[in-house]
């Protein structure tokens, strides 16, 4: 199966798991069995059946530094030299342009090694399957309608109609049941399970979307143009480098902002469905967490530092401090550095309705947790009041920040383990630790690690307004200027 591909879309940035995710750290970053990522976990399951160095991951820009840090752990896992393939999406555009960009990618780098047209399996990174060798088994039945032709979803039948799932109608067909016997023609596909389609999906077979598709490059491309031709005419003349992949930022975001659902599936005539024969689960939610996890006897599951008395069928996910429940029935319980969530397990839209609330009050722990991590290391904001701000920052070995400067507040540094080396005007200046340094408003300045160990900073910022936004990159090794 040399000649399959994966594109693992990790460029999203759902709310449904906050406080745990936030706009700077989604989802799919999360390590909610404590061993393993959302993503690392779907990387796994799909090298069950795709050859790891033939998975490709769309990520984000804002998310890169940290999917590259995850593909470096499974690198060694796997014992590979070289780094794991990522295409970098400039903007969010969603799944329609991020595909395309993939798929381009992996035609333009990788098409040499054989004369067909590479098959593309395309992931969300934030699925869950029980039996991983069924759905492995599944996808390689699935290559073969591929191969003719096909663009292959994947699904589960039901009878439980959910309003923010998409969905499909089927029939046998003749022709296709010559290739593969349990494959279906997808003759309808409802995205929008309101009151006039909840009549249409129970009668009959009805599967759920599962949002992982399969097709040639070619089909892909063929179907592209026929429906979407602004996606198509941007990169069918572009070649998506091994060394800058992605493409120029004004090109990306004239892009429409559309799904792969909107752009191909629901026009496509060559659609056909492969049952999935295993459970599987879309972690888009605290409820859906508490499905998956372990549980004890009395039907509770548990993560972090968590100390409990006589409850049941309850979920508590503690990141920092201790959280100690009592009596709990059908609860779910979620504390991180700097925000809590409780509620009932069986609330409908819970996390949805709050985070509107975070919206209308501006509330900044939508976005960000205490710690934030970035491609040189991280920081963690240890305290905030009127007109000053604390950090600790920690500078990863050989790692540096960008040349810079900020004009509405100055900097007081302490080393506070190994050494820094800073830039500072036209100086450069060693400290070690236990020394310190100011930089001025409007100062050019920089902090790098010259050293094999981590380097860590007492930041400590004064002025009226101090926010991440005030800040003017002058060089930076990674691509933010």
């Amino acid at each position: 199966m040399s000649q399959l591909f994966c594109i693992i879309l990790a460029g999203g940035s759902g709310n449904g798991l906050w406080p745990a995710s936030r706009e700077a750290f989604p989802k799919q970053l999360l390590k909610l069995d404590g061993e393993y990522t959302l993503f690392q976990r779907t990387f796994l399951n799909v090298a069950n059946v795709v050859n790891d160095k033939n998975i490709i991951t769309a990520v984000n820009v804002k998310y890169y530094s940290n999917i590259k840090e995850q593909l470096k752990e499974l690198q060694e896992k796997f014992f590979r030299k070289s780094e794991y393939k990522t295409v970098i999406e400039p903007v969010s555009k969603n799944t329609a342009p991020a595909v395309t960009l993939s798929a381009k990618f992996i035609y333009d780098n990788f098409r040499y090694f054989s004369q067909e047209a590479p098959i593309i399996l395309v992931v969300p990174s934030d699925e869950i399957f029980e039996n991983i060798e069924k759905f492995a088994t599944t996808l390689e039945k699935a290559e073969k309608l591929a191969k003719n032709g096909y663009i292959v979803s994947f699904g589960s039948e039901t009878e439980e109609i959910k309003e923010n799932m998409t969905y499909f109608k089927v029939r046998k067909n003749n022709v296709l049941n010559d290739i593969e016997q349990t494959a279906f023609k997808v003759s309808q596909f409802i995205e929008n399970a309101d009151e006039i389609n909840q009549g249409i999906l129970k009668k009959g077979k009805t599967f759920i979307n599962s949002g992982i598709y399969m097709f040639s490059f070619d089909t892909y491309m063929s179907e592209l143009k026929k429906n979407e031709k602004e996606i198509y005419s941007i990169f069918i003349n572009k070649q998506i480098k091994d060394d800058i992949p992605s493409i120029a930022l004004n090109d990306y975001e004239s892009l429409n902002d559309i799904t792969i659902e909107e752009a191909i599936i629901s026009r496509t005539k060559k659609l056909v469905l492969m049952p999935f024969n295993t459970k599987w689960k879309d972690i888009g939610s605290w409820e859906a967490v508490y499905d998956v996890c372990p549980k004890d006897e009395n039907g509770n599951c548990f993560s972090g530092k968590v100390v409990d008395m006589d409850s049941e069928n309850s979920l508590v996910y503690s990141t920092d401090k201790l959280t100690a429940v009592l009596g709990l029935k059908d609860m779910i319980v979620v504390s991180t550095g700097d925000a809590s969530f409780i509620c009932d397990k069986n609330a409908p839209d819970g996390v949805e309705n709050v985070y509107k609330k975070l919206n209308e009050n501006n509330s900044t722990t939508k976005e960000i947790h205490k710690t934030v991590f970035r491609p040189w290391g991280y920081y963690t904001v240890l305290e905030n009041g009127d007109g000053f701000l604390t950090k600790c920052i920690t500078v990863n070995p050989e790692a540096k920040l960008s040349l810079q400067k900020h004009f509405h507040r100055s900097e007081h540094w302490i080393v506070l383990e190994g050494e820094a080396c800073v830039i500072k005007g036209n100086e450069k200046i060693l400290l070690k630790s236990g020394e310190s340094i100011d930089i001025a408003i409007e100062e050019i300045h920089s902090l790098q690690n010259p050293g094999c160990e981590q380097l860590k900073i007492l930041e400590v910022q004064s002025g009226d307004i101090l926010d991440e936004n005030d800040i003017e990159r002058i060089e930076d090794i990674y691509g933010r200027v």
